[in-house]
């Protein structure tokens, strides 16, 4: 009888798929246009910072309730200084949404925090790739490069996302860059 009741377990167990599948991410690009010329047009820095804001919110739109827990948790852990508990949040995000940027994103965040800058480097390249426009991820994938002493490469994407948004507080650093691209 044991064993049957085990089956029949298996069986409904069975019948339910071991792990749901992450959603596409939601598509925000027309709000993210929106919001780019916004920011391209906005009179001052403080304006800019708000119009900013507004894209966090875009790319930290998580594409279901599962991936925005993980999401929520592994910046919850992060501003916690919990990091290891950061980066797990942020593997099992990645793992069940491989195709939403923010948790590259965010994982590679945690990774320059800890000064692991080589780790950082293909989350932000990934993140990129997923979301083109993804302007903090291309700040961040300059921080880390400059970081990882490669100035011409960081001086190159700080370039594309001032395109983007030209109030990025990064922007300062750009004359440091160009400096040092015209010394190699």
């Amino acid at each position: 009888m044991r064993q049957l009741a085990a089956a029949a377990m298996l069986g409904a167990l069975a019948a339910f798929p071991a792990r749901a599948e992450c959603p596409p991410p939601p598509d925000h690009d027309d709000a993210l246009t929106g919001l780019i010329e916004k920011v391209q047009a906005a009179p001052d820095e403080r304006s800019a910072k708000i119009i900013s804001n507004e894209m966090w919110e875009i790319w930290a739109d998580a594409p279901d309730k599962r991936a925005q827990e993980l999401l929520d948790e592994g910046m919850t852990r992060r501003s916690a200084y919990d990091y290891a508990g950061a980066v797990d949040a942020f593997d099992a995000l990645i793992a069940y949404c491989p195709n939403y940027a923010e948790g590259y994103n965010q994982r590679a965040f945690v990774n320059f925090i800890r000064q692991e800058y080589e780790d950082a480097l293909p989350d932000l390249e990934r993140a990129v790739e997923l979301s083109p426009r993804h302007i903090a991820a291309m700040t961040g994938q300059a921080l880390t490069l400059t970081a990882l002493e490669r100035k011409a490469e960081a001086a190159l994407i700080l370039r594309e996302a001032l395109e983007l948004n030209p109030w990025l507080s990064e922007r300062a650093l750009l004359p440091v860059l160009e400096y040092e691209e015209e010394e190699l």
